[in-house]
């Protein structure tokens, strides 16, 4: 793999503090979308674009061409606005191959009956671990990284990797592990797998909440910086105390806003469920089912 690194651009989503990240190969027009925004207010029921449409724009301006729409797992916090890029810029839309457990589990939640598939079919391409491939010129390599939630991955892209809701900038740490297939202890060894990349690598979390005392949103940091400063996670932190921690952390945090549309649409690769016999899309709700 080449350590030539990308050109990235990040797009940071004050609604939902998610940052979609455009990543372009320096020698080509190549370029690849990670973790899309839908924008969505959960009140009026309505979906609007103005996030997708801002990445887009950049797009076009550039001359870029678009050869991969890809998500680091199934996100509880917003929506993906992937089949929406797609239908007008192209590229494949990828996910991490337990896809297919992350379906099953909330097929089941929300009832979705049979006729929704569970094989992760909805997506263009599921990436299994060390799977490799191209945005142009640049070599892109796949990390499993679970914990968050079972299918999260980690791409790392020449001198980049885009770790999702792994891990967060130093001053805030990592993500809970409460969600159905979560794991503390899996999540440190998924860390452990990210730090041991070379110290360099560049590393871009897919949100930033603004640590206590810091002014501005952030989202790019380093393995060195993880590996020395991360509140949870950096200066040798033991995996016993890590999940003692991170166990305890989650038990005093309230569900996402948006869980509820966000895991309904995100199994199904952006997509809105079928539409009722009156022609409207509807959401349900489980009542005490999460």
């Amino acid at each position: 793999m080449t350590a030539e690194g990308p050109d990235v651009t990040g797009f940071f989503d004050d609604a939902t503090n998610t940052v979609t990240f455009l990543v372009k190969d320096p020698g080509s027009s190549a370029c690849a979308v990670v973790d899309s925004v839908l924008d969505f207010d959960y009140a009026s029921g309505r979906t609007d674009t103005r996030s997708a449409d801002r990445v887009i724009a950049h797009i076009r301006d550039n001359g870029l061409s678009v050869a991969w729409i890809l998500e680091t797992h199934v996100h509880a916090d917003h929506l993906s606005a992937a089949p929406y890029l797609q239908e007008r810029l192209g590229g494949r839309i990828g996910i991490g191959e337990n896809i297919i457990l992350v379906q099953d589990t909330f097929g089941k939640i929300f009832n979705e009956g049979t006729e929704f598939q569970r094989d992760g079919s909805q997506f263009d391409r599921l990436f299994c671990d060390g799977d490799t491939f191209d945005i142009g010129e640049l070599k892109a390599r796949v990390l499993h990284t679970p914990g968050h939630t079972p299918a999260c991955l980690t791409y790392v892209i020449g001198d980049a990797a885009f770790v999702g809701d792994t891990l967060f900038m130093p001053d805030f740490g990592t993500a809970r592990c409460d969600f159905p297939g979560g794991s503390a202890e899996l999540l440190y060894a998924s860390i452990q797998r990210i730090l041991s990349l070379p110290d360099t690598t560049r590393i871009f979390v897919g949100h930033d909440y603004k640590a206590p005392g810091r002014d501005e949103f952030k989202w790019e940091t380093t393995v060195a910086e993880e590996q020395a400063r991360n509140v949870h996670i950096g200066s040798g932190q033991s995996s016993a105390d890590f999940i003692e921690m991170r166990e305890a952390r989650d038990k005093t945090l309230a569900m996402p806003k948006l869980i509820i549309p966000s895991l309904q649409i995100n199994i199904r690769a952006g997509q809105m469920p079928p539409a009722a016999e009156d022609g409207k899309t509807y959401l349900k709700v489980p009542i005490n089912g999460l």
